[in-house]
């Protein structure tokens, strides 16, 4: 974000902008009015340079439903920490996916949204949305709220954070208010 800084001041005509604070007539005008141009100009540049990082966020959850988990494991670094509902940790999608065999007949996602949140040499991509399929006893559920946070570098999720409100859902069907 910094070189983009740099780049778009120092594309900027002299004499719009004050670029030394040290000798600036008024510093408080002019390093207002560059923010202001630099950012109108970063942001949407930013956001365009991480669409990409949603896309792949995007591609490792239809994998992961699919399920494949081995897909799924192309676009992550190999040993990608990924920590699942209840805190479990796995280095690998098939983790997640035993897991989910065990709690679910079958499980999908509704992807409502993905919130794309650029950083200095990485990307952090919330997935929200809500699950829908079977539990094990083959009774449906809908509207099963999810929250997934990815970190992408260089093009490769290298972490991976779920939360969702199934055990929630489990204390309701054993009659357990929480």
């Amino acid at each position: 974000m910094q070189k983009l800084y740099a780049l778009i001041e120092g594309s900027l005509p002299h004499g719009k902008t004050c670029h030394n604070r040290k000798t600036c007539h008024n510093p408080k005008t002019c390093h207002n009015q560059w923010s202001r141009i630099v950012n109108a100009i970063a942001q949407p540049i930013t956001a365009a340079l991480a669409a990409p990082d949603a896309e792949i966020v995007r591609a490792y959850l239809e994998a992961s439903m699919a399920p494949d988990p081995d897909r799924a494991a192309t676009y992550m670094l190999p040993g990608t920490k990924i920590t699942f509902t209840g805190g479990r940790e796995f280095d690998h999608p098939r983790g997640p996916t035993g897991f989910n065999a065990g709690r679910y007949r079958w499980v999908k996602k509704r992807m409502d949204r993905f919130d794309v949140c650029p950083g200095a040499g990485e990307t952090v991509v919330y997935s929200v949305g809500t699950l829908y399929g079977e539990w094990p006893d083959g009774t449906p559920f809908e509207g099963n709220r999810y929250v997934d946070r990815f970190v992408v570098r260089d093009g490769k999720i290298v972490a991976m954070d779920v939360w969702n409100d199934s055990a929630e859902r489990i204390l309701t069907r054993r009659g357990i208010e929480a």
